[in-house]
């Protein structure tokens, strides 16, 4: 079932997710549900704050070296701890949450995580470039905060500026 994504400036987007406890069918099937939603945005990573849900959950699911998404290569990432966090990147990020913006965001270039499947099973993982990006990304979602945060002043002032004159379009 494809899911309704929040957009800013909606209030919901700024709370903190709580753990999860219960890894049962229904966890699962709220996975599934943000996975088909993720797809028909047209994203590589989704939290479930994002679809109204505040728990510690996201996933992502990048596009692999044939250009093409593969479920196989599908992360359920559930109640992650940051092990290790270094060097520096400097990626061009956008959000299903903020529509149409773009912007340079700075974030670790590697880092190592600890977290939960689906089932329950305790995994780490170390990630660097895109697949770093994009869990530290989708992990601020879960931690209140959007990418847009992260941009300066001077550019979150030129953002807030358009999208209140976008805004006004509708």
């Amino acid at each position: 079932m494809i899911l309704e994504v929040l957009t800013y400036p909606d209030k919901r987007l700024y709370d903190i997710g709580l753990e999860v406890t219960k890894f049962d069918d229904e966890l699962g099937k709220f996975l599934d549900d943000m996975y088909e939603t993720m797809i028909a945005k047209n994203g590589i990573g989704l939290a479930a704050l994002q679809v109204g849900k505040p728990i510690r959950a996201f996933i992502v699911n990048l596009v692999n070296e044939n250009e093409v998404q593969d479920k196989n290569d599908l992360l359920e990432i559930i109640n992650p701890k940051f092990l290790k966090k270094d060097g520096e990147i400097v990626y061009q990020e956008g959000c299903l949450s903020v529509p149409d913006y773009y912007e340079d965001v700075r974030r670790a270039e590697h880092i190592e995580i600890e977290y939960f499947d689906r089932y329950g099973n305790k995994k780490t993982l170390e990630a660097k470039g895109l697949l770093a990006v994009a869990i530290q990304h989708e992990n601020d979602h879960i931690d209140g905060h959007l990418f847009i945060e992260r941009i300066g002043f001077n550019k979150r002032k030129k953002f807030d500026k358009e999208y209140k004159k976008k805004a006004k379009t509708k």
